[in-house]
């Protein structure tokens, strides 16, 4: 995409200029999006974005700008401001030229393709078999986003990179409504791949599930607001610990000392029976990557083992700052962001505990089976969390479902109040925001007992 001779100018620029490191970030984007409501195709749209981001570093201070131009002139004008707000002398040049990264590339979801009238009949059909759960079924809402990302990256140590990633999500939604009641319910599966995605996706599992799903929270009752212990699902119930822990264990936020865990690293910060890991190598998974915006292959990384803190997740300007290693996770929305730690793949690991005896080792607490929205302070780790579905436990065993539950707490505490772990991990596909915009993201875990919680309720 970007001459390796004008990157070579460009990073020479940036050291003449006194830059003591320089990287090129070059992206290329194919999209297509296609929405469908009321039975109907609401809107179609495709398109390519092309840019490039120069970074220069001048001790642990970043300077970034962007263009859309991949010219030599343009490029070298742009470094050249860039660099005007720092009065310094030059560094060495490199003399040499690019050194291709080899890397493990990650697996991508079976691919095929598929043309879009093949597509909208897809989400057609599963509009169809949503509405025909039940009269209750009053709007099925769906999208698909399809994205391939083509990145180079160049770096004045002499590093080039490249990856091509695929990308494929499908977003339903199901509204439920019987007089003045209402609900909605969701199921929203993403992978790295491309249409061989879309054509797996089981029809008739999802139309089940969320005519279930709505049907049940439709005639609930409204959720007690007391202190409880709670037992929170496996999959996208791994959302409160990205959120509560994750973001804590980020350098972003450690190098500001605004995370309650930035000196807590071989410390307890857990319950002995948690463990955690961060990880951008797995196959098809939404957030894996190969190599992350830097440049450095991706990696398996263990945030916390048995309670205690091992890792953070850093990259470039975060080791810097921190000591702490990097670790393949420099990422960024786009060419118009740049990078910083984030999380890839985020998941508690499997634990001892069966899903039966977790729930059985409840005498009076809530079910969470499927989790929503929420907020978190990122400085604090505090959050307030929605429960889609949830059931009251009675006595070790399940009991009538209720709705309206949110679960308050601080991530500082929930994660030693998370006494007992299942062995039936799963995923679930999200979005992530932060200072470097926002990126395709895995939260997951198994079944989970979270002890002396408080939830939130309308009874």
């Amino acid at each position: 995409m970007l001459d390796k001779n004008i990157a070579h100018d460009v990073i020479n620029c940036a050291l003449e200029h006194g830059a003591d490191f320089c990287d090129i970030f070059v992206e290329k984007k194919d999209s297509q999006s296609v929405s469908f409501n009321s039975s109907e195709v609401k809107d179609i749209q495709s398109g390519m974005n092309f840019g490039i981001g120069v970074r220069l570093i001048y001790g642990t201070k970043s300077l970034y700008a962007y263009t859309n131009s991949k010219e030599r002139d343009d490029l070298i004008k742009l470094t050249q401001t860039l660099a005007a707000s720092y009065k310094t002398g030059s560094q060495a040049l490199m003399q040499d030229q690019f050194n291709t990264l080899t890397y493990q590339e990650i697996k991508s979801f079976i691919n095929k393709e598929m043309p879009l009238e093949e597509k909208i009949n897809n989400l057609k059909s599963l509009d169809s078999k949503i509405r025909a759960q039940g009269e209750y079924i009053s709007q099925v809402n769906i999208s698909m986003i399809q994205y391939q990302q083509n990145i180079e990256v160049f770096n004045s140590k002499g590093l080039y990179a490249h990856e091509v990633r695929p990308y494929c999500r499908v977003a339903t939604n199901a509204i439920a409504k019987d007089g003045d009641k209402q609900c909605s319910g969701s199921w929203n599966p993403g992978a790295r791949g491309g249409d061989g995605f879309l054509d797996s996706l089981d029809h008739d599992w999802i139309a089940e599930y969320l005519g279930k799903k709505t049907k049940t929270v439709l005639y609930a009752e409204a959720c007690p607001a007391k202190t409880m212990d709670v037992v929170i699902d496996n999959g996208f119930g791994g959302v409160i610990f990205h959120e509560a822990c994750g973001h804590l264990l980020e350098t972003t936020s450690v190098e500001k000392k605004s995370s309650v865990f930035w000196d807590k690293k071989g410390e307890m910060i857990a319950h002995e029976n948690l463990s955690a890991v961060d990880d951008g190598t797995i196959d098809n998974l939404w957030g894996s990557i190969s190599i992350d915006d830097e440049g450095m292959p991706t990696q398996r990384t263990q945030l916390i083992k048995n309670g205690k803190l091992e890792n953070f997740l850093s990259d470039t300007l975060g080791e810097m700052k921190t000591g702490h290693k990097r670790t393949g996770s420099a990422r960024r929305q786009s060419y118009k962001f740049a990078p910083a730690s984030r999380m890839r793949n985020t998941f508690i690991e499997e634990g001892p505990h069966s899903n039966d005896e977790i729930i059985q080792s409840i005498g009076d607490g809530l079910y969470c089976k499927s989790m929503g929205g929420g907020s978190v302070n990122p400085g604090t780790g505090e959050f307030n969390f929605a429960v889609e579905e949830g059931y009251l436990i009675k006595n070790g065993k399940l009991d009538k479902a209720v709705k309206g539950a949110t679960l308050i707490g601080r991530g500082e505490k929930i994660m030693k109040n998370i006494s007992m772990v299942g062995k039936n991990l799963d995923f679930a596909a999200g979005m992530c925001g932060s200072v470097s915009g926002s990126v395709p993201v895995t939260v997951g875990q198994p079944m989970i007992k979270v002890e002396n919680i408080l939830v939130g309720g309308n009874s």
